[in-house]
């Protein structure tokens, strides 16, 4: 009777040993996911004496907003697809950066807008160029790449697959405000005084404004979003980098995820995101050498300007830019939130 007694002891005490180890295992494993976000509402000449405290204020808690936007989904275990789209779509929806709502003016008066998204997962993306309808041109580039066997489609074409999808419509005049407007009409004169405007070289304050986001979610899956205005007073149909896979926006899980922000022309012609991306992934560079190389030691020297958002696949964030600021914030799991606007705070 003794031997049974301490046989069923010691069988117990095997399988609380076992049952400690395989929680210890489970923790372990919960432990080791990580996830982060981070995002950008432009780069360009912001200092602290082109803002009032308020200004500053109103961007830092917009940009907190956005923040927790997409993190609230990647800690409940949502994809990163989710998180920047969450993102990107608060800050369409204010009328503080130039996306969406608060999307600058065309020389003619009216409001273009072009947006794009990657999926690290899977290499997919979807972009929309030249729409004036569409609320949010973020949710229509992910449903160019969802819902069609396209990668961008662009202006009337794109307004008519939006309204196919039953996405938000709205008037052009929706876009329009005051603080815009003004913008337009100081960068008219001087484009009223040159023979070809298209030879015209605007001051840095018009060139910038994008709104973008990069997350990486608990599956380990990488995405990447942007969205933008575009250049205050262009013609011809401009389109910058924003919605060009590759300049604009990039992500792939074998590397990075990667949203850019700056003077669209440069960021094309050097294949800015990508080339980031591919210093991770051939060179074995880390987000912060890649992201210091591309953009103070490849564009700045050719008179390239602006930043970008960066996450690896280890939740590690870097978000280098070569302007004066730069509005911007992360989360790398449940730390703090990192808010920053100005090339000399910390993030």
């Amino acid at each position: 009777m003794r031997k049974v007694v301490m046989r069923l002891l010691q069988s117990l005490l095997a399988a609380g040993v076992s049952l400690a180890l395989s929680q210890g295992v489970a923790s372990a494993e919960e432990q080791e996911k990580v996830f982060a976000i981070a995002i950008h509402g432009g780069a360009g000449t912001i200092n602290k004496a082109s803002l009032t405290d308020e200004q500053e204020a109103a961007y830092k808690a917009k940009l907190s907003e956005a923040i927790s936007a997409g993190h609230s989904i990647l800690a409940a275990g949502g994809s990163s697809m989710d998180a920047v789209v969450a993102a990107v779509q608060v800050l369409e929806d204010s009328p503080l950066f130039n996306a969406g709502r608060g999307a600058v003016y065309t020389y003619d008066g009216e409001h273009e807008l072009d947006a794009s998204i990657m999926n690290g997962a899977t290499g997919e993306a979807g972009a929309v160029a030249g729409v004036k309808t569409v609320k949010s041109p973020i949710e229509l580039a992910r449903s160019v790449m969802e819902n069609s066997v396209h990668v961008m489609l662009s202006g009337e074409g794109a307004e008519a697959f939006a309204a196919e999808q039953q996405l938000a419509l709205v008037e052009n005049s929706y876009f329009n405000t005051e603080r815009r407007y003004q913008q337009l009409q100081t960068a008219k004169e001087k484009l009223g005084k040159a023979d070809k405007q298209a030879y015209v070289e605007l001051d840095n304050k018009y060139k910038y404004g994008t709104v973008g986001a990069v997350a990486l979610d608990q599956e380990g899956n990488l995405a990447a979003a942007t969205s933008t205005g575009g250049m205050t007073a262009k013609r011809y149909g401009r389109v910058g980098d924003s919605p060009i896979i590759g300049a604009g926006t990039w992500a792939d899980n074998a590397s990075c995820a990667v949203s850019a922000t700056g003077h669209g022309e440069y960021f094309i012609r050097y294949h800015v995101a990508a080339d980031i991306c591919s210093r991770v992934k051939y060179l074995g560079e880390s987000v912060q050498e890649a992201g210091d190389t591309v953009i103070h030691d490849v564009l700045l020297p050719k008179g390239g300007t602006g930043g970008v958002i960066i996450v690896d696949g280890k939740g590690n964030v870097h978000m280098p830019f070569n302007t004066e600021g730069m509005y911007r914030a992360s989360q790398v799991g449940n730390g703090e939130i990192n808010v920053a606007i100005y090339q000399d705070e910390l993030y």
